[in-house]
């Protein structure tokens, strides 16, 4: 009886484990009020840094903002669809070098400990960010 009260709670921890892996980076975050806080925490770093602000003159912060959160909401599993235009598009003619790209990385990445995103979940944030990498950066 011992054995099988062991085997039936080991079970349930495995199906705990599985159930919180089967969620989507979106539903891990916490939705949308995580995801809205890391890109208002987001937008503040880039106001403190004079170089990468250099990138926003002239830029629509409102726009920025909605279509940042839409972009990470879609990204990492949740319910919204990025209605923006494509990466490439928005970051054209930028001229966007890899240290800028990588200062910006590590704004977001200080954004997220702002907003006390553990660092494994800040890990699964960037990969699925990562492949719009190509369409920002022009060396």
């Amino acid at each position: 009886m011992k054995i099988l009260s062991t085997l039936l709670l080991l079970s349930s921890i495995g199906l705990s484990a599985c159930t919180t892996t089967s969620q989507s980076v979106y539903e891990q975050l916490g939705g949308a009020p995580k995801v809205d806080q890391i890109v208002e925490n987001f937008v503040v770093e880039i106001e403190n840094d004079p170089v990468i602000l250099a990138y926003f003159e002239g830029a629509n912060i409102d726009r920025f903002v909605e279509k940042l959160s839409e972009q990470i909401c879609h990204r990492t599993g949740g319910p919204c669809e990025y209605t923006g235009d494509s990466m490439a598009q928005v970051h054209a003619g930028m001229n966007i070098n890899q240290r800028d790209f990588n200062r910006t990385v590590d704004l977001l990445i200080n954004a997220m400990n702002k907003a006390d995103v553990p660092h494994p979940l800040q890990n699964q944030v960037l990969k699925v960010l990562a492949p719009t990498r190509d369409e920002m950066l022009y060396l």
